[in-house]
């Protein structure tokens, strides 16, 4: 039996020092914060992790610096959605990527403005038993597309993280039939809460189940903060439904997720404003 922790971290596509944060006599530069990253793949030895938000700078310090502290860890090129993965538990059968449109037929502006929306999908094989499984991440558009007050609202945000997910699900299809119904994990920042037309697409109609809802052990809130430019983060007390960070199952052997956690010490709150989640899973 396969024992196995599998995360979705958002890291903070973010590469230099600001002065609000030298006034405060603190650094949130890439090469910094990095290190801070490391120390959570240290303290929680996931065994993949799909990233979110983490361009080619902070990559290079995250390989380095996973080598200083002897961690085990390759990384599969996906943009800004990379792969990190153990390769002395794991290896890596086959990849695939996908960089979502920047257009959304039916709706005016840009979905994609950065070409750092996709998804990054890899099939792997533990060497303890031989288990083949899909794992997968993505980053889905972030703007708000339900309330016009809304700061950030664009018309067609909540359709376009839709068509986004629907791609995404598409591909991790082709692969799982390829690979004999494989278990799938499919993760990352979907920028939407439970109840949304992107989320629910796939609870409803794709045959996903949600990691907090399987789980024998979850954990509700959100796990989020308000880190960035102007200041590092507070934890945000909110609903689990409101949470924008996923894990997805489907096909796993029933039982199998044993815990759904978001992981929220609090010299993380300096690093990025997503809380890395992840789940425990046997099979």
């Amino acid at each position: 039996m396969s024992k196995l922790r599998l995360m979705s971290h958002n890291q903070w596509n973010f590469v230099d020092n600001v002065p609000a944060w030298e006034e405060k006599g603190l650094d949130c530069s890439a090469k910094v914060r990095m290190k801070g990253h490391v120390q959570v793949f240290s303290e929680l030895l996931p065994d993949i992790v799909g990233g979110q938000e983490v361009n080619a700078t902070m990559q290079l310090y995250l390989k380095l610096y996973c080598q200083e502290a002897g961690l085990p860890y390759a990384q599969v090129w996906g943009n800004y959605t990379p792969l990190i993965y153990r390769t002395d538990k794991l290896e890596l059968v086959d990849i695939d990527y996908i960089l979502y449109p920047e257009k959304v037929e039916g709706f005016e502006g840009s979905f994609n403005d950065v070409q750092s929306k996709a998804c990054n999908l890899g099939v792997f094989r533990t060497k303890e038993d031989g288990k083949v499984f899909l794992f997968a991440t993505t980053h889905l558009w972030w703007r708000n597309g339900s309330d016009p007050s809304n700061t950030y609202y664009q018309p067609g945000s909540d359709e376009a993280r839709e068509v986004q997910v629907k791609m995404a699900i598409d591909l991790i299809d082709q692969y799982q039939k390829k690979y004999d119904n494989c278990p799938v994990i499919f993760v990352g920042d979907f920028n939407t809460g439970y109840n949304s037309l992107a989320i629910q697409h796939a609870l409803k109609e794709r045959g996903f189940d949600h990691g907090h809802d399987v789980a024998e052990i979850t954990q509700d809130g959100v796990g989020y903060n308000s880190c960035g430019p102007a200041h590092p983060g507070v934890w945000q007390d909110k609903p689990f439904e409101r949470a924008i960070d996923h894990i997805l199952v489907r096909d796993m052997p029933e039982g199998s997720v044993k815990r759904f956690e978001r992981y929220t010490p609090d010299y993380y709150l300096v690093l990025s404003d997503h809380a890395p989640v992840y789940v425990d899973v046997e099979f």
